[in-house]
């Protein structure tokens, strides 16, 4: 949902889930031309003057249409930090951080600095930005940034708009890059992955993804069993649920988390003066969205409505004490008495871009034309009738209050060119860990229990009482990264499902935050 505020499932065949690297079976021919890329030999070099020798970058091609290896070709900007005990090695390791559209070059020097020695020193960590994104062959549709931002609050006398935007962002993104956006997806992602696994000349890859970027490994497990070794899916997407029933979930997660907040709050009078109850915390935040709504709140020079004080707060509320302190910030600034904007908490804090050597400039629309590209792309279970769009956000507005609206609003997909593939039914019993915090507000704990179903033969770390988006840090100390870390380590999943205590410590790989609040420009959400 990077940064983040982010169907009746059409399947594929068993065989065109299962043959690696082709679309359907009747193109096996496609077999040979693909081994040229395969075989490519990377100009490995420093990533930048000012980063470790030791953190290389390479460039590599890829098809752009893997049913027509020779065909055109895009560009995938690869990264590398080798082990450097050779005794020790076990293989390589791939990251992504989630997004769609997040950036993975950085995450070798990212896992480097979180990750245990016993545990890095036994792979190659592996990073790249997927297809479409960053250093890789970059999409953009020219948005402007109004174009990029995703909230819309449904309403009877702006539907109309809403529809508009929706069709003038599908038509920009058709016009700038015509047949060539079809193949943007998550299934040819995981061709890639497939790509570098061959170029790093492994017969399998580990992986740790986060976020989307556990749909992207489910995805590659699904559809190249046998290349897959040790997968860690951390704050998992629900298969069954992409895409637009994956943003539906923010909206149906944040309801308990709300209730939790009233109860929090309550007996946290004393401190916040919200209400001693639930009901009166909850009456309390609904007269400020009525009066946010009568008359905009200044904040800092930014008038919020109330529309926009509930998209901002919709991730707070997974966490209890961010949300009260929000609150009551608006809540004086209501009342005309200006506030400090609070710091970004160490868990929203921006991850560091390590810049490469000379920097490219991306599209400034880059990270929000990848989100759409590839919820666009991967399914065609979007309905196509605006009038379903305006049904179904009168129906969720009554059902979820707080988020229902938004997250069945229209959205490009609507409007869409139709996918290329079907989507990918995740059904296996691959021996995969999975790892999930109880209060997730970008993948809720209902997400990550449907990707622990689809994986038959996987295990989950549940971090009860957990908060946040990302739980894997590399920490020897917390529960949950000890049994991650002794997976990567010795291959072996736990006997059982395994349920953790809170560490408090944020994981390194998540792109997908900060989430903004009300302080902050508004922002596409992300996985």
């Amino acid at each position: 949902m990077r940064t983040g505020r982010i169907a009746p499932l059409l399947t594929v065949g068993i065989t065109a889930t299962l043959l690696p690297a082709l679309v359907p079976a009747a193109q096996a021919s496609a077999a040979e031309p693909l081994r040229r890329f395969e075989n490519q030999k990377p100009a490995w070099h420093r990533c930048a003057p000012s980063q470790p020798a030791a953190f290389q970058c390479a460039t590599i091609q890829v098809p752009l249409d893997y049913s027509r290896p020779d065909g055109k070709k895009i560009k995938l900007a690869i990264s590398r930090m080798k082990t450097a005990v050779p005794g020790k090695r076990h293989g390589a390791i791939l990251f992504n951080p989630g997004g769609p559209g997040g950036e993975g070059l950085d995450m070798p020097v990212m896992m480097k600095n979180a990750m245990p020695k016993n545990v890095r020193e036994q792979y190659d960590l592996i990073g790249f930005d997927p297809r479409g994104v960053g250093h890789s062959t970059p999409l953009t549709c020219g948005l402007t940034p109004r174009e990029q931002n995703i909230e819309h609050p449904y309403k009877a006398a702006t539907f109309s708009r809403d529809v508009k935007w929706a069709r003038t962002v599908a038509d920009k993104c058709r016009a700038e890059n015509g047949d060539r956006l079809a193949y943007f997806t998550t299934r040819n992602t995981a061709r890639d992955m497939d790509v570098i696994r061959a170029v790093l000349g492994e017969k399998k890859i580990s992986y740790l993804g986060y976020s989307y970027g556990t749909y992207l490994g489910a995805v590659y497990a699904q559809m190249f069993p046998t290349r897959t070794d040790r997968f860690v899916l951390d704050s998992a997407v629900d298969p069954a649920r992409v895409w637009r029933g994956m943003i539906q979930v923010w909206a149906e997660g944040t309801e308990p988390a709300f209730t939790r907040w009233t109860k929090w709050t309550a007996r946290h009078d004393r401190t916040y003066g919200l209400g001693n109850t639930p009901a009166q915390v909850k009456k309390t935040f609904w007269d400020l969205i009525a009066r946010a709504d009568r008359t905009p709140i200044d904040d800092g020079g930014q008038k919020l409505t109330g529309d926009d004080i509930r998209a901002a707060l919709r991730a707070e509320f997974f966490r209890p004490k961010s949300a009260a302190d929000e609150v009551v910030r608006l809540k004086k600034a209501a009342h005309g008495h200006a506030s400090l904007r609070p710091s970004p908490a160490p868990d929203r804090q921006p991850e560091p871009r390590f810049a490469q050597a000379p920097a490219a400039q991306q599209p400034t629309d880059n990270a929000s034309v990848v989100f759409w590209t590839v919820l666009c792309g991967d399914t065609a279970a979007w309905p196509r009738d605006p009038e379903q769009y305006r049904r179904d956000a009168i129906r969720d507005k009554a059902t979820y209050p707080l988020y229902g609206d938004f997250a069945s609003n229209i959205t490009p997909c609507a409007f869409w060119t139709e996918p290329a593939e079907p989507v990918t039914e995740v059904d296996n019993t691959l021996g995969v860990l999975t790892v999930q915090n109880q209060w997730d507000s970008q993948t809720p704990l209902a997400s990550g229990l449907g990707m622990h179903h689809a994986l038959k033969g996987s295990r989950m770390v549940y971090v009860k009482g957990g908060e946040g988006h990302g739980v894997y840090s590399g920490d020897p100390r917390a529960c949950a990264d000890r049994t991650v870390n002794a997976f990567l380590s010795n291959g072996r999943l736990p006997a059982r499902d395994v349920t953790c205590k809170p560490s408090g410590r944020r994981s390194p790989g998540v792109t997908s935050l900060p989430v903004p609040g009300p302080s902050h420009t508004p922002q596409s959400p992300r996985f």
